[in-house]
């Protein structure tokens, strides 16, 4: 796997590895450009280090899968992120483009970090430690927390709102 500039994969306090900065980055700046393998929905693959993307643009199907196969698979979740992944249907090559751009400046030595926003059906328990937590990985839309599993439910530090919730 190639370095990635201004990127070092450490051990992570927040889980397994994480990626750090060895620069600092502003906000608004390009952290970096991630690199993977895409996958459609019904490929057999491990997923452990995918983006879930939207396929609409592709002419490949609903959902696409965009496997990292660089130091971007490192970044942990957090439910106070300092990044944001962004991507885009390069029609061109026929492949996705991403890319992570600082949402605040990061300093040297801060881990980088976004929210996974997971779908309820496949939300884990969280363990970023920020004031904010929500408890799990989920995307914390209304419709989506209205979906979470009962046995995920009691991990949750937000409230689920009645007018969806089943």
């Amino acid at each position: 796997m190639p370095l990635l500039e201004g990127l070092r994969v450490v051990h992570s306090k927040i889980h397994g590895y994480g990626g750090i900065a060895t620069r600092p980055f502003k906000q608004g700046e390009i952290i970096v450009y991630g690199d993977g393998i895409l996958y459609l929905e019904d490929d057999e693959f491990d997923d452990t280090y995918a983006l879930i993307v939207d396929g609409d643009d592709s002419g490949k199907g609903d959902t696409l899968f965009w496997d990292l196969t660089c130091q971007t698979r490192w970044f942990n979740h957090s439910c106070e992120p300092n990044s944001e992944v962004c991507s885009k249907w390069d029609s061109e090559n026929d492949t996705l483009r991403a890319w992570w751009v600082a949402l605040r400046d990061i300093a040297v030595g801060e881990e980088i970090l976004y929210d996974y926003g997971f779908a309820a059906e496949v939300a884990e328990v969280c363990a970023c430690g920020t004031p904010s937590c929500r408890g799990l990985i989920v995307d914390d839309s209304p419709e989506n927390l209205a979906r979470l599993p009962d046995e995920l439910r009691t991990h949750l530090k937000i409230p689920v709102p009645t007018s969806v919730a089943s």
